[in-house]
């Protein structure tokens, strides 16, 4: 280990940590045999004490999936039975050891993580992970989902992976280069050799020592002797994984053909499994005693019934150095050698690789083989072997829809690129209406995902018009997408032309009738849809669009609670990729209500999950969600990074819900802050999130001083506003964008632009009449106390706050705020200290910093008094983001085991979090824990 003094460090850092019982995790990366197995051994040396377990990733095993998985848990496979029974099931069923499927990867994720943490019990572990860019995805996933989430358990994870080789992408790990030996350590390893050669040999290896001691090994006496030059080097052109593996093929040239042969089929073989390499090299002339001459080579080890290549660069010359036929004949003799069914999906690789043209027997095992990992969730393995199926057929039917298939998996595993790859590869057209559906889903989900959810909307609206009288089974799901993506993209237009295509579709009814004008029958029809998500069997994109037209419509509570059974539902049922998506809906309700905690809670675990499975559209969304949290408690930093990393992503694919989302968070971050001028132009941009917008200016913090009167007279105008949609019968245009009209009308006012809070206000009380919910028509009758005269103010304003009474204490606080600067602008000054001081201690219960600091300096110019009455923020603000989800749990009753399961963490690490919380909070029980947090969930 010469001249790796910092990357021993840092390995045995993470071992002593272990023993003292804290996790980490750590991925070593770098060129082909510098180093990198080298140290994962040198980590297995010092692991005194400590339980170790190991996988090599092999490249022809990459498409198998959960198989790296697997190998890494064998010795510890009986820790499987002591899972709790859900992710036991999962383990079993990606292991091949029952028929089962798996509906959830997130189940198969926490069922890794128990067991390491089981594996843990009894003392720190060691996990090593060679080769990683050569193991399955799902093991890859699975495995980089468990290390991000290791806290207190005692586990070390390291990972190796080579520089620039295609295969499994390892993310989110911290990261350590292993870069080439210093000159003299080089040195070092090539004793005996005169300087003029050990010079040469130090040039061409560049630091590598695989490549110092392999090129050195491949002098001949008179180059080790430096008699002869130049020396006969591999070429300088070749790169130097090429030079070493050259060297290797060299050598193994010089074996007996019959060793050369079990070599082949030793590197063709994906279990490294001794029986069955023997089994296979029989009728290829070879037998055990062949392996000999390989063994004392040094290309292979083995050890009981194991055989193992020495590095995977022998692996990869004794492969690629054998001619064609050779290779084929060694996966035919393989696919031989695995033909009991216990081995199908390894034998039906085999033949694939043995196929040199379309073969439909094949390429029907290669089906049932991506139908297999499909249901274990293992979606890049299921899309790859539907791939090589459809490269094996030869009728352009079953070779679209295999494609297509192909497609939809890729998509399912985040392949976005791939996706459309393969999606670019199906021959057109699709005679199969049920093929042409599914081929604009997967196209569609590209689209949504990762591009612009208007043509993903338009894609799923083509193909409904167009499988609609074949197929007329198809439609109302492809309608159902297509609005959801027209949602998304904040195009009311468009959200009313697929509503059309179906208005008696339950999902559709609702913008059908708005739309439309039929304001109460839209209502009717949303009541009867939220009926039928009582029934157990409604589907997740039910479910969600149904809160979002509870949203949408203004019953925040009725929208809370069919977001709340969606992510139930999600969970429950192992629908996984729709968390992030449900977890977004429901921190958008909580915000609707005041419950600012909760709501940063949910959308900051549907922001882990939507970066971890590279989500990044419905990442922007939740981005902008906590923007809005992050303003409204005045982080202003934290605030404007958040809302900018969304913009960033929104604005150029026409994202119009996350931009205005994400303007509307900058508008309420300059509102609090005292900064009304500043507020506007995001808020008005939040209105026509469609059109091209500047970004907004990143204003310097001003002093709070008490407000001057929304109804002074106006300044002179800097610009024009656009014009709004004038009555709710026009259109449902205004309907994406009914809540933030309260702060633009405020804003206008503040900053001496009444004109441009006029129409603003005329629009939110006429739907809010129309609709007829409390919480909307609050906000209506503040906007018209701001907005009319004088001598109605205080009617409405009263109204207000009546109105307001059972919804959201932020929404009362900030009327009773604007209640108390009226009044004490007509020098009502008793009066408007009993509302500035009920706002006061509203704003501080609930953490709005700069509300309270506003409604502070409104109460001490009115003459009252100004200390804190309460904590600033409750006693959960003392606690990591980790701590509150935790915390949140156990004190609604929730076990470890039950938390760790919904927050996809060990229980280890569970209670750790309550370990150092309830000291934070002064609790010694979950008994005084529910008692402390009572009044933040009733707020």
């Amino acid at each position: 280990m010469r001249g790796r003094n910092a990357e021993r460090e840092r390995i045995e850092q993470l071992l002593v940590d272990a023993r003292q019982g804290k996790s980490g995790a750590l991925l070593l990366h770098g060129d082909a045999g510098i180093g990198k197995t080298a140290l994962l051994d040198h980590a297995a040396d010092r692991a005194d004490g400590t339980r170790v377990l190991r996988v090599e990733g092999i490249e022809s095993e990459m498409e198998l999936a959960f198989g790296g998985l697997h190998q890494l848990f064998l010795p510890v496979l009986d820790l499987v039975d002591g899972l709790p029974q859900p992710q036991a099931a999962a383990l079993r069923a990606v292991f091949g050891l029952t028929a089962d499927g798996v509906r959830d990867p997130f189940t198969v994720g926490l069922a890794v993580l128990t067991m390491l943490s089981e594996a843990a019990s009894g003392g720190p572990l060691l996990c090593l992970v060679d080769d990683a860019q050569w193991l399955d995805q799902p093991s890859v996933d699975m495995l980089t989902f468990a290390a991000r989430r290791l806290r207190a358990e005692g586990v070390v994870m390291l990972f190796a992976v080579r520089d620039g080789a295609p295969g499994a992408a390892v993310k989110g790990l911290p990261r350590l280069h292993v870069e080439g030996l210093e000159r003299a350590d080089a040195a070092e390893l090539l004793p005996g050799l005169p300087p003029y050669v050990a010079d040469r040999v130090i040039e061409e290896a560049r630091g590598n020592p695989l490549a110092l001691i392999e090129l050195s090994a491949a002098l001949t006496p008179a180059q080790r002797a430096g008699r002869l030059g130049p020396l006969a080097l591999p070429e300088e052109g070749a790169g130097l994984p090429s030079r070493i593996q050259d060297g290797f093929l060299e050598q193994i040239r010089r074996l007996p053909e019959a060793a050369q042969a079990v070599l082949l089929v030793a590197a063709a073989d994906d279990s490294g499994d001794l029986t069955v390499v023997l089994r296979a090299a029989q009728p290829l002339g070879a037998a055990v005693e062949d392996l000999e001459p390989a063994e004392r080579a040094g290309f292979v080890r083995v050890s009981g019934t194991v055989v193992r290549f020495r590095h995977p660069l022998v692996r990869y010359a004794a492969y690629q150095g054998a001619p064609l036929a050779r290779r084929i004949a060694a996966h035919r003799a393989l696919a031989r050698a695995l033909g009991d069914a216990g081995q199908a999906h390894r034998r039906a690789w085999h033949l694939a690789a043995a196929s040199t043209g379309p073969d439909e027997r094949v390429a029907e095992e290669l089906e049932r083989v991506a139908e297999w990992a499909g249901s274990r969730q293992a979606m890049a393995s299921a899309s790859a072997a539907y791939e090589r199926a459809a490269q094996l057929t030869a009728d352009p039917g079953p070779r679209a829809r295999r494609l297509v298939r192909a497609a939809q998996r890729a998509a399912d595993a985040g392949q976005d690129e791939r996706c459309g790859a393969l999606a670019d590869q199906v021959p057109l057209p699709l005679d199969d209406p049920g093929v042409a559906a599914d081929f604009a889903r997967a196209r569609a989900v590209v689209e949504l995902g990762f591009r612009r959810p208007e043509t993903a909307a338009r894609i799923l609206l083509d193909s409904a018009d167009l499988t609609g009288t074949d197929r007329p089974d198809t439609v109302a799901s492809l309608l159902t997408d297509a609005v959801h993506a027209a949602f998304s993209a904040g195009d009311a237009t468009l959200i009313e032309e697929i509503a059309s295509r179906a208005p008696d579709l339950p999902v559709l009814a609702v913008p059908a009738r708005l739309c439309g004008g039929n304001v109460s029958g839209a209502l009717d029809a949303l009541r009867a849809l939220a009926q039928d998500c009582r029934d157990p069997d409604t589907g997740a994109m039910d479910r969600l669009m149904t809160g979002i037209h509870c949203q949408l419509t203004g019953d925040h509570a009725a929208a809370r609670e069919d977001a709340a059974g969606a992510v139930a539902h999600c969970r429950e049922q192992g629908i996984g990729g729709w968390l992030p998506t449900t977890l977004h809906l429901l921190a958008q309700t909580e915000l609707a209500l005041g419950r600012h905690d909760e709501a940063s809670v949910h959308a900051a675990e549907g922001l882990r999950l939507a970066e971890y499975h590279d989500l990044a559209h419905r990442a922007a969304h939740l981005r902008a969600a906590l923007a809005m949290t992050a303003a409204i408690r005045g982080d202003e930093e934290r605030g404007r990074a958040l809302a900018a990393e969304a913009l960033a992503y929104t604005r150029p694919r026409g994202v119009g819900r996350g931009t205005a989302d994400a303007l509307w968070a900058l508008g309420v971050l300059e509102l609090g802050l005292g900064r009304a001028e500043a507020a506007l132009e995001p808020l008005e941009s939040a209105l026509h999130p469609l059109n091209s917008a500047p970004e907004p200016q990143n204003c310097a913090p001003q002093s709070l001083e008490p407000a001057r009167s929304l109804n002074s007279a106006p300044e002179p105008l800097n610009s024009t506003p656009q014009p709004l949609d004038s009555a709710p019968h026009k259109a449902a245009g205004p309907l994406l964008c009914l809540p933030l009209l309260a702060d633009l009308v405020e804003a206008a006012g503040r900053a001496g632009r009444p004109e441009r809070a006029k129409e603003p206000a005329r629009l939110l009380g006429e739907w809010a009449t129309a609709l007829g919910q409390p919480a909307l028509s609050a906000l209506a009758r503040r906007c018209q106390a701001l907005t009319g005269p004088d001598s109605t103010a205080e009617e409405h304003f009263t109204a207000a706050l009546a109105l307001h009474e059972n919804g959201s204490d932020y929404d009362r606080a900030r009327t009773a705020l604007l209640y108390g600067e009226w009044l004490r602008r007509l020098r009502r000054q008793i009066d408007a200290r009993d509302q500035l001081r009920a706002a006061l201690e509203a704003f501080e219960r609930l953490g709005a910093r700069p509300w309270a600091g506003r409604a502070r300096a409104e109460l001490g110019a009115a003459g009252g008094e100004t200390g804190l009455t309460t904590r600033e923020d409750g006693p959960i603000s003392l606690l990591s983001p980790q701590e509150r989800e935790v915390v949140r749990l156990a004190a609604a009753g929730a076990s470890n085991r039950e938390i760790a399961a919904q927050l996809f963490l060990s229980p280890r690490t569970v209670g750790h979090h309550l370990y150092r919380a309830f000291p934070k909070l002064g609790v010694g029980s979950r008994t005084e824990l529910a008692a402390l947090l009572a009044p933040v969930h009733d707020s």
